[in-house]
């Protein structure tokens, strides 16, 4: 081939995506050179691959959402959660034409840092860990240093810079203060797509779970968004593509109406779902969990493969010695599923019955 497949999806971006797009060929570069290239995909579209196809992403099939270890089959985990904002941002990328690989990559790497039992074990590790613990800044860690046996995946600047500038936590949706956002429109898009994502799944799931009734729901937010969820997204939606065509500045934008309804529905999960007594008592659990496994493998060595013996480790012999050991706790218990960490407390902490022979 005189020009490379990679090369031409290059130049159809420079010829279909808007001025506000992330181009492929101008991105920043990698945290670390890499000699090899690829001639069938861009940087993003390898950059999506090399999530997809890490442990840690594979591993989100079986971390909280917002109910712990639900029975039911049809309760959104981490990993559906993730596929549902990439969706949902592909289609408004696609809308305001920037760049869908970028996009997509972003929203997949944006939660590779959640820790097992949801916001219950990152609370709970940002108070045991000296230095705090937030979970886009753990996703950063997993592809910069974690995966691949602690080589990380090395992947773009504006990815990486997507998937810590993604979270907004109780804080505005978009801020007027654009040092908050991500530098890509791209990376904006994820932002928005993981509100709009999570307000109506965590909704549906807990009118699934009978936490509230549909005649819970304010009248006046659905009449601005609509009955159903797919009313719902779409309502959300079409409000920023169109406020945000309208604007053409490089930045996203909902209307007022919609903002201040999104915002509302959010407070409404985080009254009447995130603090409900269901909710709290099993986060209480997961809390008592994650302290004692955090507090036994300070001074204990992590499971042995084969074995599965944690024998006691020496004591610390400096300062700096004990501060590493904090910080590989975090990690080990960061990337626990929900049930690996069920299973390995129930090793360590219960008793086991005496067997007669």
């Amino acid at each position: 081939m005189s020009l490379s497949i990679r090369r031409q999806l290059e130049e159809q971006e420079k010829s279909i995506l808007s001025p506000h797009a992330c181009l492929s060929a101008s991105s920043r570069g990698r945290l670390r050179e890499e000699s090899d290239t690829c001639d069938l995909r861009t940087v993003f579209q390898r950059d999506r691959d090399r999530i997809i196809h890490s442990k840690t992403f594979r591993r989100l099939k079986h971390k909280t959402q917002v109910f712990l270890a639900p029975a039911g089959d049809h309760y959104r985990t981490r990993l559906t959660h993730v596929l549902e904002v990439s969706q949902i941002a592909r289609t408004i990328a696609v809308c305001l034409r920037l760049n869908e690989y970028l996009t997509e990559a972003i929203a997949l790497g944006h939660d590779l840092g959640h820790t097992p039992f949801g916001h219950a074990g990152e609370y709970s590790l940002n108070i045991l860990h000296p230095r705090g613990f937030k979970h886009y800044r753990q996703s950063l860690r997993v592809v910069d240093f974690l995966e691949d046996h602690g080589r990380g995946l090395n992947l773009t600047w504006e990815v990486r810079n997507g998937i810590l500038k993604h979270s907004k936590g109780y804080r505005d949706i978009l801020p007027n203060d654009t040092s908050e956002l991500p530098a890509t429109m791209e990376g904006q898009v994820v932002r928005v797509a993981d509100i709009i994502a999570y307000v109506n799944h965590d909704m549906d799931d807990a009118l699934r779970a009978d936490m509230i009734k549909e005649s819970d729901l304010p009248d006046h937010l659905l009449k601005v968004v609509g009955e159903s969820p797919s009313c719902r997204i779409d309502a959300m939606v079409r409000d920023l593509v169109t406020s945000t065509i309208d604007r053409d500045d490089g930045y996203l934008h909902l209307s007022r109406q919609m903002n201040a309804t999104i915002t509302e529905l959010r407070s409404f999960l985080y009254d009447n779902v995130y603090r409900n007594w269901r909710v709290h008592n099993e986060f209480e659990k997961a809390q008592r969990i994650i302290r004692d496994l955090y507090s036994f493998f300070i001074t204990h060595e992590f499971p042995k493969k084969g074995t599965g013996s944690c024998p006691p480790r020496p004591e610390f012999s400096s300062p700096e010695e004990k501060k590493k050991r904090h910080r590989q706790v975090c990690d080990f218990i960061a990337g626990m599923t929900d049930r690996y960490a069920l299973n390995l407390y129930t090793r360590i902490f219960m008793p086991k019955p005496w067997t007669v022979l």
